[in-house]
Formats: C-alpha cells, sequence, structure tokens
C-alpha cells in the first residue's frame, strides 16, 4: 500500500464498537448516564469546595483540580464517541483526532501527577501534622497544581507530534472508539518500534513512578497509623486515604494495562473496554468515593441546605 502522510486525509473513521451493531443502543444509554453523572458529580464537587468556606482546604483544592480535569477529560471524548453510536457515520475529522489525542494525553499525564501530588497532602497531614499549615500552604499548593498541569500538556505535546509524524498506508479505520496512541500506531506501514519504545519510556516515567511514590507515601502513613493511639484519628485517616487509594487503584490499573505494553500485544477488543472503564467509568466513580463517606463534605451539603433554605425564606418574606 502506498504510505500517505495523515495530514493529507481529511478524516479518520472509529469503528469503536460497530462489530456489535445492536450493542451500541444499549451502550450509548449507558454510556449518556455515566457522562451525566460525571458532569453532575464533578461539577458539584468543584461548587461546593467553593462556596464553603471549611474547604479551604489543600485536600479539597486538589480535589476540586481532580473534578475539573475529570470533567474536561471525558468531554474530550465521550461526546464525539456518543454521535459515534447514535448515527451511521462514525468519522472523525483529522483535526479533531489530533486535538482528541492531545487533550487525553495531556490531562491523562496531569492526573497522574496530581494523585502524586493528592497522596503527598495526605502524606504531611498524617505524618506531619504540626507541619501541616506551613509546609501546605497555599502557595505551594498552587504551585503543585500548575506543575501537575503543565507537565502533563508538555510530555503530550511532544507524544502527539511523535505520534502524527508516523506516516500511514491509507487505512484510515481506527479499531478504537476514540484515537489512541497505540490504536494510531497500528495503522503505520513503517517500523514504529522507535515509537512504541517512547511510549513505553514516557508511560513509565508517568504511570510507575507516580504510582511508586503514591505506594511509598501510603507505605509511611501506614507505620504512622499503626502507632496511632486514637480510634476517632484511625477512622478519619482510614475514610480519606481510603477514598484516595480506591481512585488510585480504578486509574493506574487500566492505565498500566493499556500503556505499558506494546500495541501488538494488546487485544483490540480487551484495549476498548479498558480504555471505555478508564475513559467513562471511573470519572463518574470518584465524586461518588470522594463524597459518599466523607464528613466534611455530608457538613457543608448541610450548611449549603440551610443557608439555601434560610435565602429562600428571607426571599418569600
Amino acid at each position: 500500500m502506498e504510505k500517505i502522510n495523515a495530514t493529507s486525509e481529511s478524516y479518520f473513521v472509529l469503528l469503536g464498537f460497530s462489530n456489535w451493531p445492536h450493542f451500541e443502543v444499549a451502550l450509548f444509554v449507558v454510556i449518556l448516564m455515566f457522562y451525566l453523572m460525571t458532569l453532575i458529580g464533578n461539577l458539584f464537587i468543584i461548587l461546593l469546595s467553593y462556596l464553603d468556606s471549611h474547604l479551604h482546604t489543600p485536600m479539597y483544592f486538589f480535589l476540586s483540580n481532580l473534578s475539573f480535569l475529570d470533567l474536561c477529560y471525558t468531554s474530550s471524548i465521550i461526546p464525539q464517541f456518543l454521535v459515534n453510536l447514535w448515527g451511521p457515520e462514525k468519522t472523525i475529522s483529522y483535526a479533531g483526532c489530533m486535538t482528541q489525542l492531545y487533550f487525553s494525553l495531556a490531562l491523562g499525564s496531569t492526573e497522574c501527577v496530581l494523585l502524586v501530588v493528592m497522596s503527598y497532602d495526605r502524606y504531611v497531614a498524617v505524618c506531619r501534622p504540626l507541619h501541616y499549615t506551613v509546609l501546605m500552604h497555599p502557595r505551594f499548593c498552587h504551585l503543585l497544581a500548575l506543575a501537575s498541569w503543565v507537565s502533563g500538556f508538555t510530555t503530550s505535546s511532544l507524544h502527539s507530534s511523535f505520534t502524527f509524524w508516523v506516516p500511514l498506508c491509507g487505512n484510515r479505520q481506527v479499531k478504537h472508539f476514540l484515537c489512541e496512541v497505540p490504536a494510531l500506531l497500528l495503522l503505520s506501514c513503517v517500523d514504529t518500534h522507535a515509537n512504541e519504545l517512547t511510549l513505553l519510556v514516557t508511560s513509565s516515567i508517568f504511570v510507575l513512578i507516580p504510582l511508586i511514590l503514591i505506594l511509598s507515601s501510603y507505605g509511611a502513613i501506614t507505620l504512622a497509623v499503626l502507632r496511632m493511639q486514637s480510634t476517632t484519628g484511625l477512622q478519619k485517616v482510614f475514610r480519606t486515604c481510603g477514598s484516595h487509594l480506591m481512585v488510585v487503584s480504578l486509574f493506574f490499573i487500566p492505565a498500566m494495562c493499556i500503556y505499558l505494553q506494546p500495541p501488538s500485544g494488546n487485544s483490540q477488543d480487551q484495549g476498548k473496554f479498558i480504555a471505555l472503564f478508564y475513559t467513562v467509568v471511573t470519572p463518574s466513580l470518584n465524586p461518588l468515593i470522594y463524597t459518599l463517606r466523607n464528613k466534611d463534605v455530608r457538613g457543608a451539603v448541610k450548611r449549603l441546605m440551610m443557608m439555601t433554605w434560610d435565602s429562600w425564606n428571607k426571599y418569600r418574606g
């Protein structure tokens, strides 16, 4: 087949789950529900953290960043996916594919670093409580959040450019529901070992190293917890740290399954279902995990409801 550059083609075809046409209708409904849950849940956390002064702490500042990140991440993928599921056309423009790849990589990389920052915040809160306000100064928290975003978008700029410079062989059918690096590399008609090696190295930096740092933080937290005498303190630590560890597991396990092996080693159907989990399910579960057993959030909701009720009564009066 004649080698062509992706820029000479105006669109790609995202095959997604077209092998199961009857499955697509049910999938559309399920994904739409999860997307709405993601929007409502993460917007709720952002607004609540902003409106309630009791939540103006480093932990909820980083949680608001995570919620905003999840909103952006899902919105860069799911709307296009829903359009492709609903209609017969499953195309995406070259510019649209490049944009989706860039933002999904950038936001995914940012989340890796942000989860490390959140684990460091919990480490300082548990292991260095007397120095917490000094170590987690608001200006330092803003710098940590900014570093997370900058590192993610910088890495994506390099990785996206490497991927889209790979010449394709005229085949525009992407066997995936989104523009993802492993799926796009399979369209190439040249040796992509250099790209696969780059993917493996950057994935190791942004997946394995953050995971090691997170586990190290929680190892130190576990030792500190075992030395605690207060039952109330133990329960609070397990509530906050348990929620974070659950989110870490939901994010890093699927990421390792996709990015820490060569594209040729992925089962195409398996890869699609794993990607479906971390792009659709995980962002919708994060708000539930952080709020259901969180007394601070429940207290903030009660205060907000009482404030709203008082304002309503004053308006009526």
